[in-house]
């Protein structure tokens, strides 16, 4: 059994060709981006724009090769929530996966380009000035939190929140857009406090060496939505700081 689903913008014209069906998405070729035992990543332009393909060969690792919801299937739910929550994303042109008795088989997901976008990590091997302009990460890192704490709003967490995995564009003041949520599911009770502050730390862990004391500290405020730190907030940037300590 095969699914498909096609943005209606795009169900016309050349992207209505080259993205019709599954076997029409897995017929494509482009530039290869990234590959990996589960998956392969494919640039391609259709028209005068640029499509990114992510076509799955696999359902996941350990037990999600057999039950629960394929890799491709949890990475396009997430990028749908995050635009229905507000969350800037890529737009997404197409998904759908195909099954045989009961078994994923293949799958894939378009989104289309952002032009002039860079991920935060690349900025940050780059050693990037913005990284140390106040206006700019003064308009960036608010992003960043509110679409963090709307997320964690929500009882999702990230799982992976690395800065690799946010994109920000060239404009003077940066738009942030967020990118690849896989293993991203929600949480209650406990199980979502510690995966609130695995998401954090995942930011932290870059941040710690490119923004200020001050800085991380107003971030951690604007994610709250608080003007000063109140009654368990010390215990659990403690945790925050602390939980990657000995993994790095």
């Amino acid at each position: 059994m095969s699914r498909w689903n096609l943005n209606p913008e795009y169900a016309v014209g050349p992207t209505g060709t080259a993205f019709a069906t599954l076997d029409a998405v897995f017929a494509l070729q482009g530039e290869l981006i990234a590959t990996d035992p589960l998956s392969e990543v494919l640039r391609v332009q259709v028209g005068a724009r640029f499509y990114y393909v992510k076509r799955y060969h696999g359902a996941g690792k350990h037990l999600r090769r057999f039950i629960g919801r394929p890799r491709v299937m949890a990475e396009w739910r997430n990028l749908l929530y995050f635009r229905a929550w507000g969350i800037p994303v890529a737009t997404v042109v197409g998904y759908g996966m195909e099954r045989r008795y009961g078994f994923f088989q293949r799958g894939a997901l378009i989104t289309e380009e952002l032009p002039g976008t860079q991920d935060m990590a690349r900025l940050a091997r780059d050693n990037d000035p913005r990284l140390r302009d106040p206006r700019w990460l003064g308009h960036v890192l608010p992003q960043i939190a509110h679409a963090t704490r709307i997320m964690h709003e929500h009882r999702f967490a990230h799982n992976d929140l690395k800065w690799r995995n946010i994109l920000v564009d060239g404009l003077p003041l940066g738009n942030i857009h967020m990118i690849d949520c896989p293993g991203g599911t929600f949480w209650w009770g406990p199980f979502l406090e510690r995966r609130k502050i695995k998401d954090l730390a995942c930011l932290d862990k870059v941040g710690k060496y490119h923004l200020s004391r001050t800085q991380r500290l107003r971030f951690y405020l604007q994610y709250c939505g608080q003007q000063r730190l109140k009654r368990g907030d010390r215990t659990r940037i403690s945790k925050i700081v602390q939980y990657f300590e000995g993994r790095e």
